[in-house]
């Protein structure tokens, strides 16, 4: 039987690091303030903070919220994990996810967040998915 993990043995679940990570894309996407977000779903930005790094859980009720407030589903949040596998979500580690390297964060630059809140905009989802995967491969065609 396996133990259940704890954030002092492992540090914040994967799974809770993958969807803050969702969150915040789409949070910035949006150019919604970590303030703003917490003001709408009752909480303080700190907390935003927390979830959008992992270090605590999104209740359901919260997700629910974050999902009306920033327009989107509560699978939005999910979206990209299953392609993982459930053996691997069992397990996942986020160096599990392939990303690039940075040497400061990537939406912290003005042209990120304008990409994203574009992104964001394109209101057809089978688009949206093309878009994602045009960038992917140019990301992936430079290295």
């Amino acid at each position: 039987m396996r133990r259940r993990r704890t954030i002092k043995d492992d540090g914040p679940d994967p799974i809770d690091k993958y969807v803050g990570s969702r969150v915040r894309a789409r949070r910035v996407g949006l150019r919604i303030s970590q303030t703003k977000l917490g003001e709408a779903i009752g909480v303080t930005f700190q907390q935003v903070q927390k979830y959008e790094n992992g270090t605590n859980r999104i209740g359901a009720s919260n997700l629910y919220k974050i999902s009306k407030t920033l327009g989107v589903e509560v699978s939005f949040f999910f979206e990209g994990i299953e392609a993982l596998g459930e053996s691997a979500i069992e397990n996942l580690d986020l160096s599990d996810i392939p990303q690039a390297p940075f040497k400061e964060d990537p939406m912290a630059s003005r042209e990120a967040i304008e990409l994203m809140h574009n992104f964001f905009r394109v209101t057809d989802e089978e688009v949206r998915k093309r878009l994602s995967q045009f960038v992917k491969t140019l990301a992936q065609s430079t290295d």
